[in-house]
């Protein structure tokens, strides 16, 4: 197996990444764009997207990632919007894009059309979370449109498998359909709320990071393969067991903590910035098998048709969904307050398409039962290209500019600040009142100058959060707090260049210089709070 065309779009796609960070165009669309261009260089090899790959070894530690990284508190205050985005409108979408396919394209059937709405109607997890995280947006549309992120990939998947049973001859009823969405939604809940348990449990008995690691990054393959076992939705098991396992994070050490958190967030970058580079690779493979229908007006007009009708389909679902449980119920209308037409207009335009719609198209078999060809395949997978590609660049690279000129309130830092400082403060409370009961127990006597540093650090933990709320330095610009950790952070950094120069003197090994510089690192870590 020649592995180097795959360490070349990981280090390239990563590469292109970390340069995207250093300029507003978000990095899903820099990779994009770098791929549609790579891919007509002399030498590239092409890269055929093998949903055999994606579906079971990619979606599921994305889905994992962004699952941990989600709030269940949150989503499950906002379950009415998430479920109408997550599960109504993927389906309103399939139908809707799939009649407007059965239009446009002469002698497309319907139950391939269908198909074609069933493949696009989600949009991207990767592309939502990345594009919203960046922008800022207000935390109920974040929590939203991740929840609905987390969720509508069971839900294409399983309407997908419904129009395609169809289109290649099998008979599939509407009940037949139902029955089986039923059966996928319930049965990879169930498989979630079975396994999450148990390694839950697992988990916070083993001692050792790395196996507790090595545990972690098996967990989505493992919770997506045993429901996918029964014929159930691998996507929700991994969602319902990520969520868990993020809302009792606090229940481990904190030393797998600290690790998972960084081995997690490398997997992520890794594969976002893969995926998305894949999306453009495969352009030529796309267009060579246009065959009779070639990239004409012909071919173009039906991607603009099937474009306007994923996006034309959002607006119309989105607007009614959130205001006419509104005018319905004053609850809800008192419980949220907060819903503009500005806020809701972003959700609409918010939906990009990803390399899961790209993976679905790409399973379609080449023939039905009959044996005859499957009605226009190539024509699909082109238009599901075609689609993707235009709403990460036409929607991602508008959705900017078009939230500042929508003038939506950003998220309130003073605020969180404030309720930051406040939670620490109770904490802080709490951690002096259980020292005190400590040191008065004489089976745990400390000798003062220790007792007195614990109590400096618990002031210091207090003090720190409410620095950032005061006024700051005319000469450095900085608060009390950011001085002090920048402070901090030159003094450990003038500790580790003399380790590094005693062990380069050979008057200590690498032995002891890993752990003094374990030990710095864990102290600059708790000085220096990492940038939002």
């Amino acid at each position: 197996m020649d592995v180097m065309p795959l360490l070349m779009l990981v280090a390239a796609s990563a590469a292109i990444a970390g340069a995207a960070r250093r300029t507003p165009v978000p990095a899903p669309l820099m990779l994009v764009a770098a791929g549609l261009v790579a891919s007509y260089v002399p030498g590239v090899p092409d890269y055929t997207l093998d949903p055999g790959i994606v579906l079971p070894l990619l979606l599921p530690p994305l889905l994992h990632t962004a699952a941990l990284d989600s709030s269940y508190l949150d989503l499950r205050a906002n379950l009415r919007p998430v479920a109408l985005l997550s599960v109504g409108y993927v389906l309103f979408a399939t139908l809707a894009v799939g009649y407007v396919a059965y239009l446009v394209v002469p002698g497309l059937p319907l139950t391939a059309a269908l198909v074609l709405g069933a493949v696009v109607a989600p949009p991207d997890a990767v592309a939502a979370t990345a594009i919203a995280r960046r922008l800022g947006l207000p935390s109920r549309i974040t929590t939203i449109l991740q929840g609905e992120s987390l969720v509508n990939d069971a839900t294409a998947i399983t309407a997908f498998k419904v129009a395609l049973a169809a289109a290649v001859g099998e008979g599939a009823t509407w009940g037949e359909g139902l029955r089986e969405f039923a059966v996928a939604s319930v049965g990879g809940i169930a498989v979630g709320l079975i396994l999450m348990v148990p390694i839950h449990w697992l988990r916070k008995r083993l001692r050792e990071p790395l196996l507790q690691n090595t545990l972690s990054l098996l967990i989505p393959f493992l919770a997506y393969a045993a429901a996918e076992e029964v014929e159930a939705s691998g996507v929700l098991a991994v969602v319902v067991v990520g969520l868990f396992l993020g809302h009792h994070a606090w229940q481990v050490d904190f030393a797998t903590r600290l690790q998972e958190a960084a081995v997690w967030r490398m997997v992520a970058f890794v594969l976002e910035s893969a995926v998305f580079a894949l999306i453009g690779l495969q352009l030529p493979v796309v267009l060579r098998g246009l065959g009779q229908y070639g990239l004409g007006e012909t071919a173009l007009w039906y991607a603009t048709a099937i474009f306007a009708a994923v996006v034309a389909a959002r607006f119309v679902w989105v607007y009614p969904a959130t205001f006419l449980p509104r005018a319905l119920s004053p609850r809800i209308r008192e419980r949220e307050t907060d819903t503009t037409w500005q806020g809701v207009f972003v959700v609409g335009w918010a939906g990009m398409r990803g390399v899961v719609s790209l993976a679905i198209a790409f399973s379609i078999p080449v023939t039905t039962h009959s044996g005859e060809p499957f009605p226009s395949r190539n024509l699909v997978l082109f238009l599901t290209f075609s689609t993707v590609i235009g709403t990460l660049v036409v929607q991602g690279l508008t959705l900017p500019p078009l939230i500042r000129r929508l003038r939506l309130p950003a998220r309130d830092r003073g605020a969180e600040t404030l309720a930051e400082a406040q939670a620490q403060s109770e904490a802080s409370v709490a951690a002096e009142r259980r020292l005190d009961e400590l040191l008065a127990d004489g089976s745990a006597s400390l000798p003062e100058p220790l007792a007195d540093r614990l109590r400096a650090v618990m002031e210091r933990r207090r003090n720190a959060v409410w620095e950032r709320l005061g006024a700051v330095d005319e000469t450095t610009g900085e608060s009390a707090d950011d001085t002090y950790r920048r402070l901090a952070r030159e003094m450990i950094g003038a500790e580790r260049e003399v380790f590094v120069s005693l062990r380069d003197a050979r008057r200590i090994d690498d032995e002891m210089l890993r752990t003094l510089l374990r030990r710095l690192d864990l102290e600059e870590a708790a000085a220096y709070r990492e940038e939002e």
